[in-house]
């Protein structure tokens, strides 16, 4: 693709150079000449008053969808097992193939954990290709992304969904440029359209002011990214059949990336993993009143999180934002302080097991989904409740 001068046409009147905005065009040898500075932004073609520069197009590749078969998934191994993550992308799989019945196939890549994917097939994947190397000792986004490159590219699937944790949002992204696809990131929902059969990808977009609906019509795989926490995960069934596919791979990547040790860190913010969560939001006022918060937080060995309210105003980090625009959370219980209770927030939290909401405003919308509503300012109530646990609910 590029712009082409028919040199027998043109005149050297040098508007083209006059309007380029990006100064790539100049005379070489008395004639026009493109450099390495052009956008193809196709201006020049447009004014050019004798038609002597041309926007060649490249020839498009036809892909022949029919060969396309199968949903995929990706597995994580994470500390020797399946990340329970894994789980809920199957059952996103599953959700998939009521409508559009082609086979679920797990995709894992691990060292010695050919015993732990078998659970994979107990819960209703039908085939698990599996690459097991020492390779995948360690997270690396290059060998990650060309091992599922080289296996989408043999098996052609038609579908393929993985978690938008770490590491689906770190290689995920490489692995649609190498089988040249399109990628829709930190969905939110995906679905089958029965008419045309098309992956339906849902995520939330312009500050999560609005939920886009976006399909992959004219290349494969049709390729997303899912939050956690938005499906339940998969669960054992009766009499399941499906194989596990040992695959190899040669990697021809050079390793620019040499890992000298690990440690791991304490009191990470992980709230998709957390049990119970004490959020606080506008009620707060302000930044050092997440004291409070936190303080209830350790008593009951709970995660911080936050509306975006409270990140937007700066008074904690974005890892802690619960929302639309922020993590998707489950938890068995989950404490809402000061929290009015916007769509956006309620979407990343209201499939949790058990809602508490603390809040003076007994019109907040916040009560309308939670299993408990205390009406009371969160500066009285708050100290009263870690009072009282503290002296062990007397």
């Amino acid at each position: 693709m590029g712009i082409k001068v028919i040199y027998e046409k043109c005149n050297l009147c040098k508007k083209c150079i006059e309007k380029c905005p990006f100064v790539s065009i100049e005379i070489k040898d008395n004639k026009i000449f493109i450099n390495e500075k052009c956008t193809l932004c196709g201006l020049c073609v447009k004014i050019c008053p004798e038609k002597a520069l041309l926007k060649e197009e490249k020839e498009k590749e036809k892909i022949d969808l029919s060969q396309f078969k199968g949903i995929w998934f990706f597995a994580e191994a994470k500390d020797g097992g399946i990340s329970s993550v894994s789980y809920e992308m199957l059952s996103a799989a599953k959700k998939l193939k009521e409508k559009l019945n082609e086979e679920i196939c797990g995709v894992c890549f691990g060292k010695n954990i050919k015993d732990k994917v078998i659970n994979l097939i107990r819960k209703g994947a039908d085939k698990v290709y599996l690459i097991d190397d020492d390779v995948f000792c360690e997270f690396k986004e290059e060998v990650y992304a060309d091992a599922l490159s080289y296996l989408i590219k043999k098996y052609k699937p038609n579908i393929v969904i993985a978690a938008a944790t770490m590491i689906g949002r770190s290689f995920i992204p490489a692995v649609s440029v190498k089988v040249k696809t399109g990628l829709t990131a930190d969905c939110t929902d995906v679905d089958i359209d029965e008419k045309t059969g098309l992956l339906i990808q849902t995520r939330p977009t312009f500050g999560g002011n609005l939920m886009a609906k976006i399909i992959c019509e004219k290349h494969r795989p049709q390729m997303a990214t899912i939050r956690p926490k938005i499906f339940e995960q998969a669960k054992d069934q009766e009499n399941t059949k499906g194989e596990i596919i040992e695959e190899k791979v040669e990697f021809k990547i050079e390793d620019r990336l040499n890992i000298c040790g690990k440690q791991r860190i304490e009191n990470v913010v992980d709230l998709q993993e957390a049990e119970i969560i004490v959020s606080g939001g506008r009620g707060l006022k302000e930044g050092k009143n997440f004291d409070i918060i936190k303080e209830l937080a350790d008593l009951l060995n709970a995660a911080v999180g936050a509306s975006r309210a409270a990140v937007d105003s700066g008074w904690i980090g974005y890892p802690h934002q619960v929302g639309q625009t922020g993590k998707t959370v489950k938890p068995k219980i989950y404490i809402a302080c000061g929290i009015s209770g916007a769509i956006q927030h309620l979407a990343g939290m209201q499939t949790s097991d058990y809602i508490i909401a603390i809040n003076k405003d007994p019109d907040a919308p916040i009560f309308k989904v939670a299993n408990l509503g205390v009406v009371g300012d969160l500066f009285e109530v708050l100290p009263i409740l870690i009072k009282k646990i503290k002296e062990g609910g007397k």
